[in-house]
């Protein structure tokens, strides 16, 4: 069993936290990872839903989504309904297509922010993908080319204003650090007795 596998069995012990959902949030810096460890990890779960925080955050509002997320997706699941929400197009600077998300037994929601202070009640864990922020923006800088580089000059200003007021590391389960073979998994400072049942005992811890 690699490390994935097993971390993923611990995240279906944990308790419901969301109506029938064990709602777990990756969140980090952006481009830390976030979206390939997730996919990954929601591959070893079996092939657990994956929320992208960024359909639901637009140009005008990179993080003035928490009404969106509360209505269109946290409601619905804390009832054990489907959530239904409209991803937002990057590219036409519209929403789209509304799209279903089941109440699955694990579902994931990855983007930055998606451990802030208004999610957390709703989760069972957050996993924080540890790379320093002038890293991770460089290697989002790179992926997205030239073309981008006004919308990241923004950005990196709005990510530093958000964590600044609401940071979610402090109180990750888990901080995710991505090694030669695969993922170290340390435990986070927010570690409850609950939840750092992610990380068990014997592993290190930072």
């Amino acid at each position: 069993m690699d490390d994935l596998a097993l971390h993923a069995r611990r995240l279906w012990l944990l308790p419901p936290s969301c109506g029938p959902v064990r709602l777990v949030a990756v969140d980090g810096h952006a481009g830390s990872g976030k979206t390939t460890f997730a996919a990954r990890l929601a591959a070893a779960l079996g092939g657990a839903p994956v929320l992208h925080l960024d359909d639901l955050a637009t140009h005008g509002e990179l993080f003035a989504w928490t009404d969106r997320l509360r209505d269109q997706v946290l409601g619905p699941l804390s009832r054990g309904e489907p959530a239904r929400y409209a991803p937002y197009d990057w590219t036409a600077r519209r929403f789209g297509p509304v799209r279903a998300l089941d109440p699955a037994p694990v579902v994931l929601v990855e983007g930055v922010g998606a451990g802030r202070a208004a999610v957390r009640p709703f989760l069972a864990g957050l996993l924080w993908l540890e790379l320093d922020p002038e890293r991770s923006w460089e290697r989002g800088r790179r992926r997205d080319g030239p073309a981008l580089s006004g919308f990241w000059d923004g950005w990196t200003v709005a990510e530093r204003r958000h964590f600044a007021q609401d940071p979610s590391r402090p109180y990750a389960d888990a901080v995710i650090r991505q090694v030669p073979e695969g993922y170290e998994w340390l435990k986070g400072a927010g570690a409850t007795a609950v939840t750092s049942r992610i990380v068990t005992e014997g592993e290190p811890e930072e």
